[in-house]
């Protein structure tokens, strides 16, 4: 199932399903909703916008309340997150997806919201799109914070045409600036995609932020993992020891013995616990001997500039060639 393609004015409804980032950094918060509107786009606040929990911005029933009622909307077409977090996971009961079967919207983000995202796609088979949040991503300053517009602008507006190469960005960065601070411009890297195993597939795109993913694998919210996927994965602020578990633990539940190819997106701020080791080099060591074509350091995760992925759709991957191919388009033609 897609949403239909967008026209007209465009209005963003924004959740917050984790992290309570616009009462924590509301400096980051809110540049990211001006961004968005100074580039033409409405913007509605979810009612949790401002409120804290501690650790979070809501209750369950709260952050879940929020989130249908921006569906039940009639003038939002996109409901965007405002950041990641932890434990979007505890509303996956609560979503109205019988709605959501009848009223199609885009839905997109990232990190934690990798939950929401399958579990929408796992119980309504709609195209979601893993891709930038509206504090996170949009509060960004330039030059990253345009590139990253560019590429959800014209993927939501349906301005591609398939197959769609995804062009590796120049530069890149994963620089940490404390938000409340940053005045300037981010560090930028020379980019690389790496080739980890050579090879040429194609098929369903599918994935997310793999330490999301572990807070409700194996449930009815999971969508199964099927033969000929190519499988998306990527992480954040975490260590050699905690990927290569996580790793394995796909080894072990046979998604690498289903999928025709693999994504490894870069790792922001990766702790090699002092081994030198890469993120890919820990994944081609727990994956053994394999013929999957496996690409690495993809620009659609916590870094800078990033990619609007739509999940569910066919993409082909040429590992040696470095390039991803979207081959169908997300939206109903």
């Amino acid at each position: 199932m897609k949403a239909g393609k967008l026209n007209g004015q465009i209005t963003i409804g924004v959740f917050s399903s984790s992290s309570p980032v616009s009462a924590t950094v509301p400096v980051r918060y809110d540049r990211g909703i001006e961004y968005l509107k100074f580039r033409g786009y409405e913007m509605i606040h979810g009612s949790l916008q401002g409120k804290q929990d501690f650790y979070r911005s809501g209750t369950i029933q709260q952050w879940a309340e929020e989130f249908n009622n921006l569906l039940y909307n009639e003038k939002v077409q996109i409901l965007m997150a405002s950041i990641g977090g932890n434990n979007t996971n505890s509303i996956l009961p609560y979503i109205d997806y019988e709605y959501l079967k009848k009223h199609p919207k885009i839905i997109i983000g990232y990190s934690d919201t990798t939950a929401l995202l399958l579990a929408i796609y796992a119980k309504t088979g709609l195209v979601t799109f893993y891709g930038p949040a509206a504090a996170s991503s949009f509060g960004e300053l330039p030059p990253f914070v345009d590139r990253t517009f560019e590429y959800f602008d014209s993927m939501v507006k349906g301005r591609i045409t398939c197959p769609y190469d995804y062009p590796m960005p120049e530069f890149w960065t994963d620089e940490f600036i404390k938000w409340d601070e940053q005045d300037r411009s981010k560090e930028q890297y020379k980019n690389d995609w790496i080739c980890v195993k050579p090879g040429v597939c194609q098929g369903r795109l599918i994935g997310g932020n793999l330490n999301t993913m572990e807070g409700f694998f194996g449930t009815e919210y999971m969508p199964e993992i099927r033969k000929g996927d190519i499988l998306f994965i990527e992480d954040s602020l975490k260590d050699a020891c905690t990927i290569e578990r996580s790793f394995s633990l796909l080894k072990l539940a046979g998604v690498f013995d289903r999928v025709s190819g693999i994504i490894l997106g870069k790792h922001e701020k990766f702790d090699d616990n002092g081994t030198g080791r890469k993120p890919y080099e820990i994944l081609q060591e727990v994956l053994g001997e394999t013929e999957i074509p496996v690409l690495a350091e993809f620009d659609c995760c916590h870094t800078h500039p990033m990619f609007t992925l739509p999940l569910g759709c066919q993409v082909r991957l040429d590992a040696e060639n470095k390039t991803v191919s979207l081959l169908e388009s997300p939206f109903v033609q």
